[in-house]
């Protein structure tokens, strides 16, 4: 696991520690323990209107960070998080070790989102240089001095934050250390370390249980199949029936025979496991922070390459529930291994199923790289997953699921096709998996957030664990409700 700051309370603020003092009104600059020269600098940036000013001391840093008016509004506190990623550039060029927050604004969510942003900031993924320990950060930790945080609320941010890493780390592992098989293994190391039942579905049980989808797009790979069954069933579950996350796991994508071009393309393919390693990190997250529910992920995983036997277009292919899916791409197999997982949570009878996926390339074109698209067959569960979206500013932008769309997937020879054709094909692709469920669902198309090209605040670089904080606060309030 890669390298995490620790957040944690304490009580007051040490004279010789860099010191972040977090401000709701400009009057409270009168409190910070300054030198007048000090003092007399920071009420002259104040009047420019300055939300950031370091002042060094000498033998620390004083931060002094203007919070947004209002800091309950989800805009705000997204902007807090994003302050706490400004300030984290100045302790990573200090090589500050250890930084308290003095939080002025009496309310407990200024403090907590300005860690976050902090600690999310922080991730590097130095696994594969030989000199990866020159490379790791000096933070070590956040204390937070602030009389409305609990203990609870600081577990918890932690927690969180440690399985959004778990997610980042798990979509950084490039093929050569990241196979289906090798994926089963890591979610089984995390099932042991949160207590969580795992049971893994070789490829023999996955011929027997007839997951055509799952069998046709493994036939190029040389490596098996796997089928990962996440379970966290605590005595205290408030809910009979679970909650299922299903996480689309192509370990690497090359399009099979429909060959993706290289170049802005195949070249970011590790990424095309971020919907498994989401639903991973959100079952992790779920049991270490020990939440009274019931919830159950489903992991089909395998690799997508034109070698071996190879499915191809125009072949037909029985689905696990019976379906049969005329191919006429094969670069569209996460819908295929999605299809057989979102049938097979049939049996449970489930609450909730959202499956999360890097699915389609038209969902970046259409809301680019800060939404993830969202289509569901029950409204009411949607309006609430889109309340924790605003929370965790993992929005969602939802899209139809008219019948209509439902004709661009008829095919001539089976009973649906994989592609619907040049226009809507987000939606086609959530059309084509609305087929395999009979229960309230809701599908995540994560492929804008899921992986950058460039840097951006404490989403970072690469791999972002989109979807783990927004199902954490759907998951954290169905608790509270």
């Amino acid at each position: 696991m890669t390298k995490q700051p620790n957040i944690k309370l304490a009580g007051q603020v040490p004279a010789d520690e860099t010191v972040v003092y977090l401000l709701s009104d400009k009057a409270h600059a009168q409190s910070i323990p300054l030198t007048k020269p000090e003092q007399a600098y920071l009420l002259s940036k104040l009047e420019t209107d300055e939300k950031c000013i370091s002042i060094n001391s000498y033998f620390k840093w004083n931060f002094v960070v203007m919070l947004p008016e209002n800091t309950e509004t989800p805009e705000a506190i997204e902007k807090i998080r994003m302050l706490g990623s400004d300030v984290f550039k100045h302790l990573l060029k200090n090589k500050t070790t250890d930084v308290f927050v003095s939080d002025f604004s009496k309310s407990p969510k200024p403090a907590m989102a300005f860690a976050e942003g902090i600690v999310l900031s922080a991730y590097r993924f130095n696994k594969y240089f030989t000199d990866r320990d020159k490379k790791e950060i000096d933070l070590n930790t956040i204390s937070l001095v602030s009389d409305c945080i609990t203990d609870v609320d600081v577990f918890r941010l932690n927690t969180l934050c440690e399985a959004v890493y778990l997610a980042r780390d798990i979509v950084n592992e490039p093929l050569s250390h990241m196979s289906a098989h090798k994926l089963a293994e890591k979610i089984q190391e995390v099932g042991q370390n949160a207590g969580i039942g795992v049971e893994v579905f070789d490829k023999k049980r996955v011929e027997a249980l007839r997951m055509g989808g799952l069998l046709a797009v493994n036939r190029g790979s040389i490596d098996p199949p796997s089928f990962s069954i996440m379970t966290y069933k605590p005595a205290n579950a408030i809910n009979e029936k679970p909650y299922v996350v299903v996480g689309k796991g192509i370990v690497f994508d090359t399009g099979g025979l429909s060959l993706k071009p290289t170049q802005g393309s195949m070249d970011s393919m590790k990424s095309d496991k971020a919907g498994a390693a989401a639903a991973c990190a959100i079952l992790f997250a779920v049991a270490k922070a020990q939440l009274p529910l019931y919830v159950i992920a489903l992991i089909p995983a395998t690799d997508n390459r034109p070698g071996e036997n190879a499915y191809a277009p125009q072949d037909v292919i029985t689905m696990y529930d019976g379906t049969t899916v005329e191919v006429l791409n094969t670069d569209a197999e996460g819908r295929m291994i999605l299809a057989d997982a979102l049938a097979y949570a049939k049996k449970y009878e489930p609450e909730l199923v959202v499956d999360l996926a890097t699915l389609t390339g038209a969902a970046v074109v259409a809301v680019g790289t800060i939404a993830i698209a969202a289509m569901s067959n029950n409204s009411a569960c949607l309006e609430t997953l889109k309340q924790s979206g605003q929370t965790s500013y993992e929005r969602l932008v939802e899209l139809p699921l008219w019948e209509e769309y439902g004709e661009l997937i008829k095919s001539d020879v089976a009973d649906l096709k994989n592609i619907g054709g040049r226009f809507a094909g987000t939606i086609t692709a959530g059309k084509f998996l609305e087929h395999f469920t009979d229960y309230p669902w809701i599908h995540l198309d994560i492929a804008g957030t899921a992986y950058l090209d460039g840097n951006d605040s404490y989403r970072g670089k690469a791999a972002t664990g989109s979807g783990v904080r927004l199902l954490f606060d759907f998951f954290s309030k169905k608790c509270n409700s």
